[in-house]
Parts: structure tokens; sequence; C-alpha cells
């Protein structure tokens, strides 16, 4: 079964490609090429194989260069008001939104090689960690800064948190089954998702649209966002699937890095819709 997802389909064993359509997933081997390679009754090898321990290890550690990353950054730039605690200090915004703007492009950028990178690079999958980290940690205190409370960030990573323990629990206790209609039809509408979303910042940029257009900090903006929020929780539904299919291929633990990329993008934009709904209801108070 095929895998539509960017981030998983470079990988073979995320596919089921390149074995037979009679051979069963204990069945199927990784030789030391990455390859695909269909066995009767050997082993698996000597090769370490992913797990789910070895997944949820390799996604705390990229998680973790996250959040230092955003730590590290917040603190950079300080404070955002001026010694009268009420006057916005405009050098420190600019610095946020100057940090902020690298991190997004660098992180998108090397998010592309990733996804397309047929051979997982954990140096890569750790870069792209980083400079999400430093688009997280600015842009968290451009929120902060508009809402003049820092404590809107720890309810970000609380809801997150939740969000991701429910849809992980709703996943296993109810026997979700990922179908290649949910698939195509959860892929599609993340797609065009962001082609729309790429459209609206162009044309907020350039002043076609005023306010940040669709991605404004209103009611119009909360609409969106909480779409934003129903995509990204079916797509920790697909990377969970897609996890538990590279397990029982088989795959080498390398793979794990993978993984944790898929889950670390999906986490992070969850964190960032979700900070977005809370400023623009703490906003509207």
């Amino acid at each position: 079964m095929q895998s539509n997802n960017p981030v998983f389909n470079r990988s073979e064993g995320f596919n089921g490609r390149g074995t037979t359509a009679t051979s069963s997933p204990s069945q199927w081997t990784i030789n030391l090429n990455g390859e695909d390679v269909t066995t009767s009754g050997a082993g698996l090898g000597t090769d370490r194989r992913m797990t789910l321990d070895s997944v949820v290890e390799k996604t705390a550690i990229t998680l973790g260069v996250v959040i230092a990353a955003a730590a590290v950054t917040w603190f950079l730039i300080g404070d955002t008001f001026l010694p009268d605690e009420v006057t916005v200090d405009s050098d420190a915004m600019r610095n946020a939104f100057a940090l902020a703007m690298v991190g997004a492009i660098v992180g998108f950028v090397l998010s592309l090689v990733n996804s397309f990178k047929k051979v997982v690079s954990p140096a890569l999958v750790l870069g792209y960690a980083a400079f999400e980290g430093v688009f997280v940690g600015a842009l968290s205190k451009v929120v902060a800064t508009y809402v003049n409370d820092p404590t809107i960030v720890f309810q970000a990573v609380l809801g997150t948190m939740v969000a991701f323990g429910g849809t992980l629990a709703a996943y296993k206790f109810f026997n979700i089954q990922v179908t290649d209609k949910f698939r195509r039809v959860v892929t599609i509408a993340i797609f065009s998702f962001a082609g729309l979303m790429l459209v609206n910042f162009v044309l907020s940029l350039t002043g076609v649209l005023e306010s940040g257009g669709l991605r404004g900090f209103n009611t119009l903006g909360l609409v969106v966002s909480a779409v934003a929020v129903v995509l990204a929780v079916f797509m920790l539904i697909m990377d969970f699937d897609f996890v538990e299919r590279g397990v029982e291929a088989g795959l080498p633990e390398r793979e794990s890095w993978r993984a944790a990329f898929g889950l670390t993008v999906t986490l992070v934009w969850l964190y960032i819709e979700i900070l977005r709904i809370l400023a623009i209801l703490r906003g509207n108070d």
C-alpha cells in the first residue's frame, strides 16, 4: 500500500514497495543498501531494526532540539517591552520577526530536503529541528507580546500534548483503520490548504490582502486555524499508521529518524495553530 505522505513516500518500507503480493510483513527484510528483499523462512538478520522504542527515542531527541532552540531564541530576543512595561520595544520585535522569518525559510527548505531524500540523514533532521526551533521561539515571543501574556506559550504546549495524547489514544483504543481513500483525501486537503496559505501569504505581503487575510487574528483566522488543527490531527493519525507499518516491515533503525521527522513536522504545525487560536480568543476578550 503506497503512502501519499511526502515525508514517508521516499522510503520503500513505509510503502510496502519491493515486496511481493503474497509476502507478509514478518518476511520483509532490508539489505545493507536499504533495499527491500523478500525472503522465505529466512530471519531478519543481525541488523538492528526500527522499533516503537527507537521511534520514541529519536522523536524525543528531535523535539528536544526544537525546544532547546526555541528556548535559546526566546531568551536571546529578551524583553519586548520598554521599562514602562506598556510600550512595545520596536527593536526587539524587529529582531523577533527577523529570526522567525529566517527560521521559517531555512526550516521549510530543510523540510523539503528531508521529505524527498531517499536515504534519511539524522544530521539534516536535527538541522531542521534547530531552525524550526528558532522559528517557534521567535513566533512564540511575538504572539506572547501581542496578548501581553507569556503563559499563552505554556497553554499552547499543553494543548498540543493533549491533542497528541488524545489522538494516539483514539487511534489505539478505537482501532482506527487508515485506508487508501483516507490517505488520499487527507493528503489532497493538506496540500490544498498549504497552497491556499502560500497564496494568502504572497497577497498579504504585497498588500493585496489586509490584516493577514485568512491568517489574521480575527474570526476568519480563528476558523482557518481550527480547520488546520483538524488537518494536523488527521496527519497524526497517518503518522501513527506509517510508523506501525514501518516497524512491521522490519525497516533498519535509521528509518526511526524519518518517523521522528514526520511526527515533529506535524506536532510543530499543531502547536502553531493552537497558539494562534489561543491568541485570537485572548485578543477578543
